[in-house]
């Protein structure tokens, strides 16, 4: 018995032995390999994706800062190696790994790519500058920006986070010939005010994000697109489109959470989760999701407000791939038409007649909106040279609004002369809803006859946006009479028939809405039933745009022509499938003409001339319905001519670019600051719009980058229906404008995670949109920031101070009494934790 027992007992021992040896052959087996991924100037390449495959087995991972990898193989074989990058040429190379114990591998190199890595982007970036050096919208093919001949200035979600830009007039203050108008979506660009109220997503059209900016946390880049780009973008604004690119999943696991804090009761919070989904990575997913609760500088202002943005991409092989995606925005706020002022008194004009928080509105208006929107991209490559690409998109967009406004106009006296201390007032309900599709497909085609290259876009786009029926706008405006009833002008000639009462020692006809005292205001909650409404429907309407359009893009050598031709139909229908329809219908061919050369591998100089067309209908517009007797506007027709030089440096780290431009428009609206109809709008004839613009974005070193522009602008009245204005200043519009943000982390050991920003932005002075008759003050705001990340950890602490020298100042003004102020001295504080 005792010898069965140790017989058994040495078994047992040599099999456990045995199994341990396996074990530690097996581990010795492995093969430890490292490298590192550069440039052709010999900088490391951050974030390039690095897969080692064979057979079955495929590992992936992503180089580090100092472009260095390191991997652990299962076992000794011949493995491919496809080494990517933005922006950069792929790398691929069979390397076989026979022996045992470690392997440091040459440096790879990756050349700057001249192709583009992805048809439409299906799959997120990994790049830390602080601009795009691509665009796939601009001219529906992934081309460097280097190559476009246009201006196009980017900024990147990394720009965006250094400066805790929450929202789109944030973000592009870095940006050359970008000028804030007001509190809204409204901007000037190379001395065109926008006219168009959408906003283009993904190179699509979609409608209204205008007096509510939504938050920025779920975009890649945001993209200026200089001049009128209609043979892309269909209908867009003749000074430049702003492109709102939103981020797409990435192949490797990437958890970031970020939390918010600071000034005006601000709290922020923000999440972005992305990765694979299956072990192949064929599958992937990214969600970002962003909160904000907010006061403001300015009385009565808040914002509370969510975004929700889950995507999905579906890549199955190297020839199909698909990327789904959703975006829900939900904001509740208040809308804030301005500050007041009093008005000028013996021909002088006092800004600080009232503090810049003074608001006119009342307790409890309101301002709610819900935006949601769907977006899907295919693209299928037949072979190497012919892939084919869809997009679509479908908005649906709510709005409810209370509020208590200007009629743009001072009350009047018995005499029907202004009360420069009272505002006139009127009280508006509006409900609407839109709903707009886009759907746009092409075919690329890249080819080659007689020596020139070819790359070819052939396509067709469908636009449609409409205001379905049951929306309404109630008006409570005009001058109470004896009677009860409401008069909507007031009559000198006739006192009789209205009340009056005594304000400030005035005698003044009693209105529907009262004044508001600019000398004591009052913010009492207003019962909305005290007031006579005039209660409108908002006609239901709808606008159809079909466009064909045929691009080519022919290189000889050093040489590249950018040819193109677009023609669109477009339909707007007023009263839409109502007994008393009316159809407008237009039609526009619209030609592009591009040269790009290169000088060398630096420098590209370019020329290019485009035409603009914007159809001014029914449907185009907020709440405006056409002129009398169902006509239409005429359309908006521009055209752009420019010249320039663009160069990228140290291996494409570092860009200088220069453009000189001229842009005309004619037939242009403007509101005619009527108080008896806030919302009419008339023709004004023709502006140009002359500039230069220098920009420069990059890292000075890999611890140290930048982003600095400056822009001449000199834009003119050419045509008016009053002939005294031509040849004056384009209103709402600086002639010089600068902008500086840079940020620099220290690399001393005992102070390494430590960085600091700067910045500084530059506006001339500028005339009110509306009015002649006052200028707002040209002004320089200073920005600061510090970052903090503790050594081996994943957080990073961030603290911005905005208008350090707390600079009084106005980013834009329509009149007396609707001025837009700049956020005075402000510290926001920020935790962001990443996995």
């Amino acid at each position: 018995m005792y010898q069965q027992y140790n017989v058994r007992w040495i078994w047992q021992t040599i099999l456990f032995f045995l199994i341990i040896n396996t074990i530690s052959i097996t581990s010795f087996a492995q093969i430890k390999v490292s490298g590192s991924i550069k440039d052709v100037q010999g900088i490391a390449i951050n974030k390039a994706t690095i897969k080692f495959k064979n057979g079955k087995d495929l590992l992936n991972l992503s180089s580090d800062s100092a472009g260095s990898f390191s991997i652990v193989l299962p076992r000794a074989a011949t493995y491919t190696i496809t080494v990517s990058a933005i922006g950069y040429s792929t790398f691929s190379k069979n390397i076989p790994f026979n022996g045992l114990g470690d392997f440091n591998l040459d440096p790879i190199i990756l050349a700057t790519a001249n192709e583009e890595l992805q048809t439409v982007e299906i799959v997120g970036t990994n790049g830390k500058k602080y601009y795009g050096n691509y665009s796939f919208s601009a001219t529906k093919t992934a081309t460097l920006n280097k190559d476009i001949p246009q201006a196009i200035s980017s900024v990147s979600k990394e720009l965006i986070a250094d400066r805790q830009a929450a929202v789109l007039a944030d973000a592009v203050k870095n940006v050359t010939s970008v000028s804030q108008s007001s509190f809204y979506n409204q901007f000037s660009i190379r001395g065109i005010n926008q006219n168009e109220e959408g906003t283009i997503i993904n190179g699509m059209r979609t409608r209204q994000n205008y007096f509510n900016q939504p938050l920025t946390n779920n975009l890649e880049r945001i993209e200026v697109i200089k001049g009128p780009a209609s043979a892309t973008f269909s209908s867009v604004d003749p000074g430049g489109s702003i492109n709102l690119v939103t981020k797409k999943p990435l192949t490797e696991d990437r958890k970031e959470i970020s939390i918010s804090g600071g000034s005006f009761s601000t709290v922020r919070g923000a999440l972005d989760f992305t990765g694979p989904i299956n072990p192949e990575k064929t599958l992937l997913y990214r969600l970002n999701v962003g909160y904000e609760d907010s006061k403001s500088f300015r009385d009565l202002q808040f914002r509370k407000g969510y975004m929700i943005a889950p995507s999905f991409s579906y890549i199955p092989n190297d020839q199909t791939s698909l990327n789904v995606e959703m975006v829900l925005n939900n904001s509740n706020s208040r809308l804030d038409r301005g500050q007041a002022i009093f008005g000028a008194v013996a021909g002088q004009t006092d800004l600080n007649s009232t503090p810049i928080r003074f608001n006119m509105g009342a307790s409890n208006d309101k301002f709610n909106t819900q935006d949601l929107m769907l977006m899907a991209n295919f693209v299928h490559k037949f072979s190497k040279s012919i892939a084919f690409n869809v997009a679509y998109m479908q908005q649906n967009w709510n709005e409810d609004l209370l509020e208590h406004r200007t009629n743009n106009a001072f009350a009047i006296d018995e005499n029907n002369q202004p009360i420069r201390s009272l505002a006139g007032m009127i009280a508006v309900q509006r409900q609407q809803k839109y709903s707009t599709e886009n759907i746009s497909s092409y075919f690329n085609i890249n080819a080659s006859t007689f020596g020139l290259g070819h790359k070819l876009v052939v396509g067709y786009d469908r636009i449609t946006t409409q205001k379905l029926r049951g929306g309404g706008i109630n008006t409570a405006q005009g001058y109470r009479l004896k009677d009860g009833t409401i008069a909507a002008r007031y009559d000198v000639n006739k006192k009789d028939l209205y009340q009056f009462r005594v304000v400030n020692g005035i005698n003044a006809p009693v209105t529907n809405v009262e004044p508001f005292n600019l000398a004591n205001p009052n913010y009492t909650l207003k019962n909305i039933s005290d007031y006579v409404f005039a209660k409108v429907e908002i006609p239901p309407s709808y606008y159809l745009i079909n466009g064909v359009y045929l691009q080519d893009q022919i290189k000889y050598q050093q040489l590249t022509v950018t040819l193109g031709l677009r023609q669109e139909w477009y339909e707007d229908y007023g009263n839409y499938r109502l007994t008393n329809e009316t159809k407008i219908s237009q039609h526009k061919l619209l030609p592009r003409l591009g040269i790009t050369y290169a000088v060398n591998s630096h420098i590209n100089v370019y020329g290019t001339y485009l035409q603009g067309y914007q159809p001014q209908s029914n449907t185009a517009a907020l709440v405006i319905v056409p002129p009398p007797a169902g006509t239409s506007f005429k359309p908006l027709e521009s055209d752009l001519k420019e010249i320039g030089a663009k160069s990228e440096w140290l291996g494409g780290n570092l860009m200088v670019n220069v453009a000189l431009f001229e842009i005309n428009q004619k037939n242009l609206l403007i509101n005619a600051n009527d108080p008896f109809d806030v919302n009419r709008l008339i023709e004004r004839g023709a502006q140009r719009s002359r500039g230069i613009e220098v920009e420069s974005s990059g890292f000075i070193k890999p611890n140290w980058q930048f982003n600095v522009g400056y822009s001449y602008i000199n834009a003119v009245v050419t045509e008016d229906f009053n002939p005294l204005v031509v040849g004056e200043r384009v209103q709402n519009t600086p002639m010089h404008s600068a902008s500086l943000w840079t940020r620099y982390n220290l690399e001393a050991r005992t102070l390494k995670g430590l960085g600091f920003g700067a910045g500084v932005q530059y506006s001339g002075n500028k005339l009110p949109l509306y009015i002649r008759d006052f200028t707002l003050p040209a002004y320089t705001v200073i920005d600061a920031a510090i970052y903090y990340s503790p050594a081996a950890s994943k957080v990073q602490l961030a603290m911005n101070i905005n208008n350090i020298l707390n600079k009084t100042y106005w980013v834009g003004a329509q009149n007396y009494l609707r001025l837009f102020p700049g956020t005075p001295r402000n510290v926001m504080f920020n935790v962001t934790y990443r996995i």
